[in-house]
Parts: C-alpha cells; sequence; structure tokens
C-alpha cells in the first residue's frame, strides 16, 4: 500500500509539474509577439507569393499582413476589404497550435481573396471559393486551395512533427 501511495503521489506531481509547464507556454505565447522563427518564414513565404503575383498578373502587391490575435478561435485568417484598403488578418492562436499549416496554406488562401478584391470580384457564392478564387490560390503557390480548412490536414502535420 506504501509503495502504491508513493506511485500515486510522484505521478500527482509529475503531472502538476507538466500542467504548469504547458500553462506557462501558452500564456508566453499568447501575452508575446510570435516568434521570430515563425515571423522569418511567414516573410519568406509573403515574399514568395508576392513574386509570383508579380510574375503571373504583373501586379505589385504590397498590402499589410496583420497578425491578429482576437480573431475567433474557429477563423484562421481572413481578407478584408475596407473603403478600397485591402488587408490580411491571420488568427495568432492558430500559429500556436501549427504555424507551418498557417503559412503554407492559410497565407496565400487569404493572399487568393485578397486578389479577388483587388480585381473587383467580390462573389459570395461558395463562400467567396469560385473556380477564380481556386485558380489564383494555386497561381500563387498554395498547395491546398480548398474551401474550407481541412483539420484532418492539421492533425496529420501536427503527427509528423512528432517523428
Amino acid at each position: 500500500m506504501n509503495t502504491i501511495y508513493k506511485l500515486l503521489t510522484l505521478l500527482t506531481v509529475i503531472c502538476t509539474i507538466l500542467f504548469v509547464i504547458v500553462f506557462y507556454r501558452d500564456k508566453q505565447f499568447k501575452n508575446n509577439p510570435l516568434p521570430k522563427s515563425i515571423i522569418y518564414q511567414l516573410e519568406i513565404k509573403n515574399n514568395s507569393i508576392k513574386k509570383k503575383i508579380q510574375e503571373k498578373y504583373n501586379i505589385t502587391f504590397n498590402i499589410p499582413i496583420i497578425i491578429e490575435p482576437h480573431l475567433p478561435n474557429n477563423l484562421f485568417g481572413l481578407a478584408s476589404y475596407k473603403k478600397g484598403t485591402i488587408k490580411i488578418f491571420l488568427n495568432k492562436k492558430r500559429f500556436q497550435e501549427n504555424a507551418t499549416y498557417m503559412i503554407d496554406n492559410v497565407l496565400p488562401h487569404e493572399y487568393a481573396h485578397a486578389l479577388m478584391f483587388y480585381f473587383g470580384d467580390f462573389s459570395k457564392k461558395n463562400g467567396g471559393h469560385t473556380l477564380k478564387w481556386e485558380q489564383i490560390c494555386k497561381n500563387i503557390g498554395g498547395l491546398k486551395c480548398n474551401r474550407f480548412v481541412n483539420h484532418n490536414d492539421i492533425l496529420i502535420e501536427k503527427l509528423g512533427r512528432l517523428h
């Protein structure tokens, strides 16, 4: 009985320490800007997309990319058009879950919406995910130009990073 009690106490202490570590990391991520390594990867992808836009559409496309901590959890990104100004918002919370997915998939997805706005196409058909949008997304380097986020993709990428 004494051995079981010691084992349970040890397990409780280990779980408490792990909980504190996870809580601390989450708090750090929430209260600080994105890590420099993620910002660097985001800049590389952003420059690559802008280069493809220049080559394919002959447009110098400089729009702000805003890392937004207050977007709803179910929203990965958002292209916005207000009074002639186009902006891309990326959900900061989703970078903690899977930065690679945000950079390689969500950024080109939102750029495709931004280009649709630029071309004056404000179609709401299929949630703005028309065949024209899909082609633009692919032209600028989108890896997965799906209408909606495939949560299995995120899970599979997470599992791949564990190996």
